[in-house]
């Protein structure tokens, strides 16, 4: 069973057609891609608080 990211599918299914129709783009290879996406989380306090 493969799973595709939400944010991806959004990506290639709603955006990538409104970037071709904005930008004039003529064929579907030259929308740029998303590679990565990297989320950060911080933790502050939680690391002085040893409990």
């Amino acid at each position: 069973m493969s799973y595709t990211p939400r944010l991806q599918e959004k990506y290639r299914n709603e955006i990538v057609a409104a970037l071709k129709d904005r930008m004039g783009y003529k064929n579907i290879m030259q929308v740029p891609k998303l590679e990565k996406i990297c989320l950060n989380q911080g933790v502050g306090e939680a690391t002085a608080d040893k409990n």
